[in-house]
């Protein structure tokens, strides 16, 4: 078994015009599988969270993964501040949302192509969540069936849409929501980074609200606990993100702990 990840939060200021953050994240292998497909990265100089869950053979999922989160974590990096106002305006999309297509964009490319080159990593992908916090405002971009919540007031929403057999059953009306939760084939995505050359990725901007807390996590959390009880910890945690993470990542695995568990907090000040 990999040993379980804890990052304790801190306070550090965003540029520009950020809003502080306080943040934990904590990643486990669960209590079944033998390794960790699951990669994390949060940095809080450029105000971005990612979290990826890999998927692929002979090691494909966790290269996949960290392939992802490296690729958009560090072109992001580089990408300068603003773009061209014409070709955010082409797009419909903030320049802050433009900066994160692009590098998750890039990332599928490499993935894509590596799995091309690497016969046994072929059809290799990952699924991938972003928030990019900016001002009074967070970019959220999703592929696959990772997810974002918000804990706002009392109420606790998940803000993605899960690209997932399931999910489409769901909008079409063939199952209900209570029965999608149940359905034995809730794992099959529909949309992963790096399996095609190209991906479409979900796009959203929400407000900030000071005592926002938002949770990037994947299936291996909310497979074991549904959002009642996963606000019920969070809830239960007297504000302390750390030990919220912790607290989660325990009662996935109480539950049995059949895939990787990976979790980032983030609370607005």
């Amino acid at each position: 078994m990999e040993a379980t990840q804890t990052i304790a939060p801190e306070w550090r200021p965003i540029p520009p015009r950020a809003t502080q953050l306080a943040y934990a994240a904590r990643s486990d292998t669960g209590r079944v599988r033998s390794s960790n497909e699951d990669s994390l990265e949060f940095d809080l100089e450029t105000g971005l969270m990612v979290l990826a869950d890999g998927m692929g053979g002979c090691n494909g999922g966790e290269i996949a993964s960290a392939m992802a989160i490296n690729i958009v974590s560090g072109e992001f990096r580089q990408l300068p501040l603003t773009l061209p106002s014409d070709e955010v305006a082409s797009a419909g999309l903030s320049s802050a949302a433009m900066r994160l297509c692009t590098a998750i964009a890039k990332a599928n490319r490499e993935i894509y192509q590596h799995g091309l080159m690497q016969p046994q990593l072929s059809g290799m992908g990952t699924t991938l969540v972003a928030a990019l916090f900016l001002g009074a405002r967070v970019t959220i971009a999703s592929i696959g069936d990772s997810r974002v919540y918000r804990l706002r007031q009392g109420h606790f929403e998940q803000l993605t849409v899960d690209h997932t057999v399931v999910q489409e059953q769901v909008e079409y009306g063939l199952i209900t929501p209570e029965q999608a939760r149940l359905a034995g084939s809730r794992g099959l995505i529909t949309r992963a980074l790096g399996v095609e050359a190209g991906v479409e990725v979900d796009v959203q901007e929400q407000p900030i609200l000071p005592g926002d807390v938002f949770l990037l996590c994947s299936d291996g959390l909310f497979d074991m606990l549904d959002d009642t009880e996963i606000q019920f910890v969070i809830d239960h945690a007297g504000g302390d993100l750390e030990t919220a993470a912790e607290h989660l990542i325990d009662a996935a695995n109480h539950k049995g702990g059949y895939d990787n568990i990976s979790v980032i907090l983030a609370r607005a000040a």
